[in-house]
């Protein structure tokens, strides 16, 4: 985001389209704030936040469900000749089921929806709307898919690389990509509004101006039958 902001911001000089935009922005009648910094920490803000409500989100999710990782025994290190399991059937309650890294085991009990899965993907997407939505430059019509896909891509092989290493299952995998994706599209579309800055002072003045204008008056046209019925009563 700040190599993007910064490149689109030179470019603005270099085609002296700045002189168009917006040069600064007063906050509080003390200081003036370049729209370079503007927008930067504008959407670096967002995109933080987005990152919390992820976690916030997922951490509540994995509370709730408590799903076993596919790895778990091997971090557990059950016990089974102190528990005395006798029958396949017996459920285990007790506490010092566990002879592994409390820790760890900790973690391998809460693994819906996926945590790196969510997070990853939520950070390809954003990045990849602010791409889509800023980079305006002649010459990217293939520079930006093909940029975005391969964001995508790495989001995905996360996933996929979680589940190779049995440390999630499909379901938690799927799961963190619907929470990352729903949120990155929920900022970029309501907060940030598709990454669009302020419009240009003419293109206000020129909205203005149209509001202004009075309306358009179209002369009425008589009607043959309405012309016959008025000479009637005059010749009466």
């Amino acid at each position: 985001i700040i190599v993007g902001e910064t490149a689109v911001f030179c470019l603005q000089l270099a085609t002296k389209d700045f002189e168009n935009q917006e040069k600064t922005i007063l906050t509080g009648d003390c200081c003036y704030i370049n729209p370079l910094v503007r927008r930067t920490i504008r959407f670096l803000g967002i995109y933080a936040f987005g990152l919390f409500a992820t976690d916030i989100f997922v951490n509540a999710g994995q509370v709730v469900t408590g799903n076993l990782a596919p790895h778990f025994l091997a971090l557990c290190k059950p016990n089974y000749t102190a528990l005395g399991c006798k029958q396949y059937t017996q459920f285990i309650s007790s506490v010092h089921a566990c002879t592994g890294n409390p820790d760890l085991i900790m973690k391998a009990r809460k693994t819906f929806p996926s945590k790196e899965a969510a997070l990853s993907v939520y950070a390809a997407m954003y990045l990849a709307m602010y791409i889509t939505n800023t980079v305006k430059a002649r010459g990217t019509r293939l520079a930006k898919p093909v940029l975005c896909l391969g964001l995508m891509c790495l989001a995905f092989l996360t996933g996929i690389n979680r589940v190779a290493e049995y440390r999630n299952h499909w379901s938690d995998v799927i799961a963190g990509f619907v929470i990352g994706i729903s949120i990155a599209v929920f900022l970029v579309v309501c907060v940030v509004n598709n990454f669009r800055g302020r419009q240009p002072e003419h293109e206000h003045s020129h909205m203005d101006n149209l509001a202004q204008m009075p309306m358009i008056s179209i002369p009425r046209v008589e009607s043959p039958l309405e012309k016959v019925m008025s000479d009637f009563f005059k010749n009466n």
